[in-house]
Order: structure tokens, then sequence, then C-alpha cells
């Protein structure tokens, strides 16, 4: 396995974007709360798409992906999102508080 360096937990305020300049074409793991059994839960590694410059409505650059992580306090299945645009980067997940996603970038060892 690859040796990783994090950086710092930064939280994910709910009414603004992450900016895409710093995430694009990296990975990133999600840190979050669940509602359920408040137990801290860690995502893998999750690829930031890149937004599709040649779409015909900034609508339409939104790329996303789409993973699931069981919180292994009391099995909740939590659905993740990585919504990239020009306007930055979302991360969704479903079933917890505003407010509780944090993210970080992954750094590979060089």
């Amino acid at each position: 396995k690859n040796q990783i360096n994090y950086r710092m937990w930064i939280t994910q305020k709910p009414d603004q974007n992450a900016p895409l300049a710093e995430l694009q074409g990296r990975t990133v793991g999600l840190r979050f709360e669940c509602n359920k059994c408040h137990t801290e839960v860690f995502t893998d590694l999750l690829g930031v798409p890149t937004p599709d410059p040649m779409a015909d409505s900034l609508a339409d650059t939104e790329q996303y992906e789409k993973e699931e992580v069981k919180c292994p306090g009391c099995g909740m299945i939590h659905t993740l999102e990585v919504d990239a645009s020009f306007d930055g980067v979302k991360f969704k997940v479903s079933d917890v508080a505003p407010g509780s996603v944090s993210y970080q970038l992954a750094e590979p060892r060089g």
C-alpha cells in the first residue's frame, strides 16, 4: 500500500463549495458523523472528477462520482457524492447533519 501523508481535515461548509483548483484530479478522503449512532465514519479515497469544459451550459459541466459507505457503528449505508463543477466541489453524504462532513486531500509521498 502506498503511504499517504494527510493534511488537515477541512470542514465543508453547507453553503460553500470547496475550491475546484485545489481538488480537481486529486483524491480526497471524507469524514463525517453518522446521524443514527454518531459514530465517526472515514471513507476510502474518492477521486474528484474534472468538470466538462465542452458542455453546453454551466449546469451540464457538473461531473460526479457516487459511492456508498457502511457505518461501522450501526451498519447504516451512507451514499457519498462528489460533485465537481466550475463553481467548485461539493461533497454530499446522505443522512448526516449539514456541516458535519470534512475532507482532506491525499498527498502521495514524494
